[in-house]
């Protein structure tokens, strides 16, 4: 006989609406906006050592998705750090002092249902934190695999909502068949993967998709273009050809949770050596040595 699985969520400490609480006590009204509609918006920022990570591009790029939705920021961005640290001190106290990731969520708020922007709401704010999973260093060493689809969701993706059901469709994918990520394609021409951006490389240099509606602009934009210019990397957004992406000596995924990560293999596939490549290497050096630099 199989237990059930269980329906009690951990005792972490979260925000709602003002209040500091836990997953476990933590309620929002069936009538919220972001449970009836997904209207609302996220983000996950980073914590190491304490520390938030690249925290004002992580509010800019709120700031941009709650003005797409017209949803008022309901905290100056002080707030907003207030509370994600008092969340980084009581997990840590619990859970130790690992790697941390702070998830931000404002809804419209609650009303009845209706399609239509309803004005005048006070929007419904919550945040929790929770152990961030970084990849092993054999995960490193070996590289992942990845697969490819079509890529099948709005043409809003620059907006970080909290309607994901297009991303989680996406991922399974990639669940099936037994890979880290799915590689997507607009009309013959790179996108991104469902949780992350999707980096390119060729001779020696890298190639990312350009700012536009059609991905959502990863904190780690302009974190690698720093990274190449002071390495010395040449580096371009543009389109990036399907043909492209298969005959790359090097591809590699970003986003908060990866970090950097090469694929090595992709639709079965080796991609270049078949192994983790110099670019990604000099990257991922970079990136680590971002992590210590980071201002408390």
């Amino acid at each position: 006989m199989t237990s059930a699985p269980p329906t009690s969520l951990p005792a972490l400490p979260c925000y709602l609406n003002g209040e500091f609480t836990t997953l476990q006590e933590a309620k929002v009204s069936v009538m919220d906006r972001g449970f009836l509609l997904g209207d609302g918006v996220y983000e996950v920022v980073p914590v190491y050592s304490g520390r938030l990570f690249r925290f004002e591009e992580h509010m800019g790029r709120l700031d941009r998705s709650l003005a797409e939705l017209r949803i008022t920021n309901p905290m100056t961005r002080q707030q907003w750090r207030d509370i994600a640290l008092r969340l980084v001190a009581g997990h840590a106290a619990l859970e130790g002092d690992g790697p941390q990731s702070v998830y931000i969520q404002v809804t419209r708020g609650v009303a009845m249902r209706d399609h239509a922007m309803v004005p005048g709401l006070t929007p419904t704010v919550f945040v929790m934190i929770n152990a961030a999973a970084l990849a092993s260093v054999a995960q490193r060493a070996q590289g992942v695999a990845c697969v490819t689809a079509e890529d099948f969701r709005w043409r809003k993706a620059h907006i970080k909502a909290i309607s994901l059901l297009g991303a989680v469709m996406a991922r399974q994918i990639s669940v099936d068949a037994g890979a880290a990520e799915t590689i997507m394609f607009r009309e013959g021409f790179l996108s991104e993967g469902a949780s992350s951006n999707v980096w390119v490389v060729k001779n020696g240099a890298v190639a990312g998709t350009p700012r536009d509606n059609l991905v959502l602009e990863g904190i780690r934009y302009g974190l690698i273009e720093g990274l190449c210019r002071e390495a010395g990397i040449p580096f371009q957004l543009r389109r990036v050809s399907q043909g492209e992406v298969a005959q790359a000596d090097e591809l590699i995924l970003s986003s908060a949770g990866k970090e950097v990560m090469p694929v090595t293999l992709l639709d079965g596939k080796p991609v270049g050596n078949g192994v983790p490549g110099p670019i990604y290497e000099l990257l991922y050096d970079g990136y680590q040595h971002l992590k210590l630099d980071q201002p408390a």
